[in-house]
């Protein structure tokens, strides 16, 4: 692996908690392999196109990054509820990634609707675009209704498990609570693959985006002397 451009966010309002202060560690890698950055994950780090970052915040240790064991998984009535309105109907295709007009489109409607919702920033193009380049081979899942894509989700298929990276969906469906519908799809390819784990990238105790990873039970959490141990709320 080559040595990786290092970089550390300057301090920011944290989107996930806004009382606390926000930084970020970032390495910038262009040969990485699946095996290297399946080390880094177990290091607590996560992935965005070619870059891998982790927290580095000045006195805040919320971010926990968290995992879900494949044969011990089971649905709540919830999430199998979610499963019924969606098996029978929406179709699922796993190939590479692409940028094509009802991405993009899609893209900007998820984040427009989350910027008034939940005021996340409002959505830039170039995020999409980073999101299809990658160090190795990336899984995009696209989830149609019909002839219609309704929503996107990007999955990196690793020895250890399979890595769920980011997701988005038409606002206009959230009835059919696609984000539960995308997590239970990857965790039952998991399990075809024989596969141990699927990975949610970090959970955050008083954060609302992010409180559905810690449903997805039984689930384990990596703590602070780098050990994964059961994690229950």
């Amino acid at each position: 692996m080559e040595t990786p451009l290092r970089l550390i966010s300057p301090p920011s309002a944290c989107s996930y908690l806004p009382d606390q202060v926000c930084q970020l560690e970032y390495d910038m890698s262009y040969s990485m392999t699946p095996d290297e950055y399946m080390e880094r994950m177990h290091q607590g780090w996560r992935r965005i196109g070619r870059a891998v970052f982790r927290p580095a915040c000045p006195s805040c240790r919320m971010c926990q990054s968290l995992r879900v064991p494949v044969d011990a998984f089971r649905p709540d009535r919830s999430q199998r509820r979610a499963w019924k309105a969606n098996a029978g109907e929406v179709t699922t295709k796993v190939g590479r990634p692409a940028l094509t007009t009802d991405r993009a489109n899609l893209y900007r409607r998820f984040h427009t609707h989350q910027a008034g919702a939940k005021q996340w920033p409002m959505p830039e193009l170039e995020n999409l675009v980073a999101l299809l380049d990658n160090p190795f081979d990336t899984e995009e899942w696209s989830y149609r209704l019909g002839d219609r894509l309704i929503a996107v989700g990007y999955v990196d298929a690793l020895a250890g498990g399979l890595s769920a990276i980011y997701f988005y969906y038409d606002p206009g469906e959230r009835h059919r609570s696609l984000g539960t519908f995308n997590v239970l799809s990857v965790l039952a390819s998991a399990r075809q693959r024989r596969l141990p784990y699927v990975y949610l990238g970090y959970y955050v105790e008083g954060c609302r985006s992010l409180a559905y990873k810690a449903r997805f039970k039984p689930n384990e959490v990596r703590g602070a002397d780098g050990e994964w141990t059961p994690f229950t709320t």
